[in-house]
């Protein structure tokens, strides 16, 4: 193997003026926020490099490895685009500076401080941003939101509270109103660590804090395949990192507009949207997308899946959850039907990817929550325009009562004591009471039975088929009664 060392000496680079720091040195914003940058610059629609600092301000092997090759990487993407596989690599030059303010405060001071700096980014997990209570006099917040309220109060006061100077947030933990969540808890800090009115209102109305939903399954540094790929790329990459070909940024709230001017990613062809609002856009897409892997998970399990393609291999289960797509979930959907139908269609073509290795028991954990958030609303809002119930969102509920019931043989990763009330109050000689008992116990927060009169009766029947006749059996027979709608 010849392969070259990865630094700025092997490969000639363009600099651009530092506009974003970026919180998170991980595999996500690398291979999503960092790669779309390469692209907007490559394509003159951005000229902006990025400093990464880690999240907790300490010194990580990522972050090593990053600054050994100078902030450059590969991204290696295999997928499935238009129904044909497909795959692609770059190599990313868009990270200028990668460092731990423990290690350098003066130069995360620079940074924060500095007049080109424009975007603020970050993925410091979903308990990132929480809420504690902080002292603001030094420069030792232990949150995410702390940091951000001193780096913001530093910069206030370099540029006397200049309106031009404040700072546009893109937070892609992936939480509900991430943005926003992280402007309320800057200004809680502010308030309550007595920072001052004037800084107050120039965080409210000099910055702004948008609300985005990120979407693209990335696996990581190709621990099974590195050799190959470094001969393949022709450099000793330690920072490869693969994902999928899909991706889909939706970049929303107040100033929207403003961050599409600056930031006009959708002109580098990358499938980014601006909105005023993404809560319409995060719930089509966690119906489509996410009320998919929920509901399919339990049933592919209990037929011996152990991947989201061996699921999509099985004709059955792929025919069951495209058809309650098309039947149960976009009609519920308030938009446009051929632009509904395209977005569904590219969601649901990621299943088929062969070179992700989608593991069902890691979508599996949680699932009593996420069936409620996710496929519940559909099953309400159908029966609630149709005055008919959503069979098949009421399989898959069935399905997950008995992948969690005695007897099945999965080590269930969900709230103990929901596990155990379920087979507390299990009976396979009466699947209704073991429905009835189980949705009108502490579980779940909404009453299934109250919102969709026969939610009970039709869930026992099926979970009694499942139990008696096999998923196998009992899917091919419900996929049969259901041929013509």
């Amino acid at each position: 193997m010849n392969q070259r060392p990865l630094n700025r000496e092997t490969v000639a680079t363009t600099t651009h003026p530092v506009k974003i720091l970026q919180f998170g040195e991980g595999n996500f914003l690398r291979a999503f926020v960092d790669w779309m940058i390469d692209i907007a610059n490559e394509k003159g629609v951005t000229d902006s490099d990025i400093a990464i600092v880690t999240p907790r301000f300490r010194i990580t092997p990522a972050l090593e490895t990053l600054q050994k090759q100078d902030g450059l990487y590969h991204v290696y993407l295999e997928g499935v685009k238009d129904g044909k596989p497909g795959k692609e690599s770059r190599l990313v030059t868009s990270i200028a500076d990668a460092f731990s303010p423990s290690a350098d405060m003066e130069r995360y001071e620079s940074y924060i401080t500095s007049p080109d700096l424009r975007f603020v980014i970050s993925n410091t997990t979903e308990a990132g941003i929480r809420y504690e209570p902080e002292d603001m006099s030094g420069d030792n917040q232990a949150t995410f939101p702390g940091k951000v309220t001193k780096m913001l109060h530093k910069r206030f006061t370099r540029f006397n509270g200049a309106d031009d100077k404040g700072l546009i947030f893109l937070c892609c933990e992936l939480i509900e109103d991430n943005g926003s969540t992280l402007r309320d808890f800057v200004l809680r800090h502010a308030a309550e660590g007595g920072l001052g009115n004037d800084f107050i209102d120039w965080v409210k109305n000099s910055c702004i804090f948008c609300d985005t939903l990120v979407d693209r399954i990335v696996s990581g540094f190709p621990h099974d395949t590195i050799d190959e790929l470094k001969e393949e790329l022709g450099y000793d990459d330690n920072l490869i990192v693969k994902g999928e070909l899909y991706h889909i940024w939706a970049i929303g709230g107040d100033g929207y507009l403003k961050v599409q001017r600056e930031l006009p990613l959708d002109k580098a062809g990358l499938n980014v949207e601006f909105m005023p609002s993404i809560k319409k856009f995060r719930d089509k897409k966690v119906r489509i997308l996410n009320g998919s892997h929920t509901g399919m998970v339990p049933i592919a399990l209990q037929l011996g899946c152990e991947t989201v393609m061996d699921a999509f291999d099985n004709r059955d289960v792929n025919e069951f959850i495209n058809t309650m797509v098309e039947r149960e979930v976009l009609p519920m959907i308030d938009e446009e039907c051929e632009t509904l139908e395209r977005f569904s269609a590219g969601i649901l073509e990621r299943f088929y990817n062969p070179y992700i290795k989608h593991q069902l028991k890691s979508i599996a954990l949680n699932s009593l929550s996420k069936w409620e958030a996710r496929n519940y609303p559909t099953a309400r809002d159908y029966y609630s325009r149709n005055g008919k119930r959503a069979d098949f969102e009421l399989f898959t509920f069935a399905a997950l009562l008995s992948l969690y019931g005695p007897g099945s043989e999965f080590n269930a990763q969900d709230t103990q004591e929901h596990l155990e009330l379920i087979n507390q109050v299990w009976n396979d000689n009466d699947y209704r009471s073991t429905v009835a008992a189980s949705i009108n116990s502490n579980i779940f927060t909404e009453n299934f039975e109250e919102h969709i009169p026969g939610f009970i009766d039709d869930t026992a029947r099926y979970l009694s088929e499942i139990r008696r006749n096999g998923m196998s059996v009992a899917l091919k027979q419900f996929i049969e009664s259901h041929k013509n709608g």
